[in-house]
């Protein structure tokens, strides 16, 4: 077994959509690095306390957001991960990720998808204090 060491793993081309990947030593491809990552407020005035390759966030209104990449997905096959903060009084929160309106789910699109959170007692959303989302393609 080998160790590798290095302070930057570089893909031999330019572009974003050019993603270094992992593979055995037969090729086959066993994962990617994180395309994207965003934590924020999504009280009141949202805001990103730390995020990478997002561009912006928007209130669609309590617990619904729109997060937009600063560099496009090279498709619409990525995968989003969510977590959040419990809300007083709230004991569990859910996430759910979509790109529609209303709780019709819609594919999501190469450079923005939309999200909601709420109440697992319930379909009512609300906002939470911690929203954290990664995506990988």
């Amino acid at each position: 077994m080998s160790t590798l060491k290095v302070n930057t793993v570089q893909h031999n081309t330019s572009g974003f959509n050019n993603v270094v990947q992992f593979t055995d030593g037969a090729g086959t491809q066993n994962g990617t690095l994180c395309r994207a990552w965003v934590n924020f407020n999504g009280e009141g005035t949202i805001a990103i306390r730390a995020d990478f390759n997002v561009n912006s966030l928007t209130d669609n209104g309590t617990g619904d957001y729109s997060v937009t990449f600063d560099n496009a997905m090279s498709d619409i096959n990525y995968a989003t991960v969510a977590s959040t903060s419990n809300n007083s009084g709230t004991s569990n929160t859910v996430v759910v990720v979509y790109n529609g309106t209303g709780n019709a789910p819609a594919a999501p699109s190469t450079s923005t998808f939309r999200m909601q959170v709420s109440a697992n007692t319930g379909e009512a959303k609300l906002d939470a204090q911690y929203v954290c989302v990664s995506v990988f393609r």
